[in-house]
């Protein structure tokens, strides 16, 4: 069984990004065990070289050392990342948790609303030297209207699509784990047209279409 941990990179209870993850999670394959992590809010600034760091901060470092690859879905803010998955993920960088663990974005954005955030995210990943699955990285759009009041999505549509990219996180990560294979640049959804990832020099190599 893959174990994927996903962080979302909002502190707000109905934000679409901790909606989405939450919901991957409910509906996740069987041979999928996909934990969302609920304290971000709780994580305290991060002080380097802390002895004793905060209950939140183990129980993070914990999930991170088990999972096979993590999952993260974040908004943006002022043309980046929100500052407490920043604080999140300097945690892990002082322990180098992150150092070849399998890592993946799901945008739940329109196309253009969150070029900062990607940007930024991939920039921080990088000097926590994690293996940013570029293959793995997808968009499945949300309207804020298929977001009931347990914030869960209820469109069995989009139920079906963010399944979809916890298996292609899973393929994604089995040929990883194989001889290095040709990029696969596109993910086909059982409901929705192909999620088409463009390689073109006019745009960045990761830019989902």
């Amino acid at each position: 069984m893959t174990r994927i941990l996903l962080i979302s990179g909002s502190t707000r209870e109905d934000s679409l990004q901790t909606a989405a993850l939450r919901t991957a999670a409910r509906f996740a394959p069987e041979d999928i065990n996909a934990g969302l992590f609920e304290g971000l809010r709780g994580v305290p600034a991060f002080v380097p070289g802390e002895d004793s760091p905060h209950d939140t901060v183990v129980l993070l470092r914990h999930q991170v050392r088990i999972a096979d690859a993590i999952l993260i879905s974040t908004p943006e803010y002022a043309g980046t990342i929100p500052g407490s998955l920043k604080n999140l993920l300097d945690w892990l960088l002082e322990d180098n948790l992150l150092d070849g663990k399998p890592v993946a974005w799901l945008s739940v954005s329109g196309e253009g609303e969150d070029y900062g955030a990607r940007s930024t995210l991939e920039t921080v990943l990088g000097h926590t030297n994690a293996k940013v699955l570029k293959a793995a990285c997808i968009r499945v759009p949300i309207d804020p209207s298929a977001v009931d009041r347990s914030g869960l999505v209820t469109d069995p549509m989009l139920h079906q699509a963010l399944q979809d990219a916890l298996q292609a996180l899973v393929r994604v990560l089995q040929m990883s784990s194989q001889a290095p294979p040709r990029p696969a640049w596109q993910h086909y959804s059982t409901v929705l047209p192909v999620i088409e990832r463009r390689d073109t020099s006019s745009r960045p190599d990761w830019q989902a279409g």
